[in-house]
């Protein structure tokens, strides 16, 4: 007769202590990726400012680096000499000229003006030019801050009589009767909070700089 023998299988559970245990450890590996996962985020998102802000500046250059190629000697009649001046008004922390780019995309002429203001940045106005002094209008104006934590500096070219080209500091149109050749524009970081950014130039040249009826005086006059 054969002896049939019965084996007793046991199921062995989790106990509440390797539960417990298991929890933890996944409670502290979520913890763990999504602190990783933050840190990623913000690193990315410190990035996307960053570029976002370099891409910015990059634009804003490039608009003024057209400006100044495009600058016109724009002219108008003074009022108490009844005599007819060219608008350019060159110093080593300011500007304002006229030039045949716009922003806006406005038809017609359109006259610039940038200068720093200490602790703040670069400043922008933008106004129309008609066939009057566009001065007036550019003091009414608000300026836009172009570029933040930035000082400018300009320098102007000019030909000497010999034909040697030398660069000044300051270029008055009515006096020159002309523009310069070219303009070079130089943006400084303000601040040491600013080490991580560079220096940001411009050397744009003039092509139009004389007008078709006013002759230019000595430019070496006043200059």
């Amino acid at each position: 007769m054969n002896k049939i023998t019965h084996t007793k299988k046991t199921n062995h559970g989790f106990t509440l202590i390797e539960v417990i245990l298991s929890l933890g450890l996944t409670a502290m590996i979520l913890g763990l990726l999504s602190t990783g996962v933050f840190i990623v985020a913000e690193d990315w998102n410190r990035n996307s400012d960053i570029l976002d802000e370099s891409l910015d500046e990059a634009l804003a250059i490039l608009q003024l680096d057209r400006a100044l190629h495009g600058a016109f000697p724009h002219s108008y009649t003074n009022e108490e000499t009844l005599g007819r001046e060219i608008y350019f008004f060159g110093e080593e922390d300011r500007l304002s000229w006229v030039s045949t780019v716009s922003p806006q995309r406005n038809p017609g002429l359109t006259a610039w003006e940038l200068f720093s203001v200490e602790d703040e940045g670069t400043y922008l106005n933008l106004v129309p030019a008609f066939s009057d002094n566009p001065e007036l209008r550019i003091e009414e104006k608000e300026p836009i801050l172009f570029l933040e934590n930035y000082t400018v500096e300009f320098s102007y070219l000019y030909e000497e009589l010999g034909e040697s080209k030398l660069w000044t500091d300051e270029w008055i149109g009515r006096e020159a009767q002309s523009l310069p050749l070219a303009v070079y524009v130089r943006f400084i970081p303000m601040d040491e909070l600013q080490a991580e950014k560079e220096e940001l130039e411009i050397v744009a040249r003039i092509r139009n700089n004389e007008h078709r009826s006013i002759r230019p005086n000595d430019v070496n006059t006043g200059l």
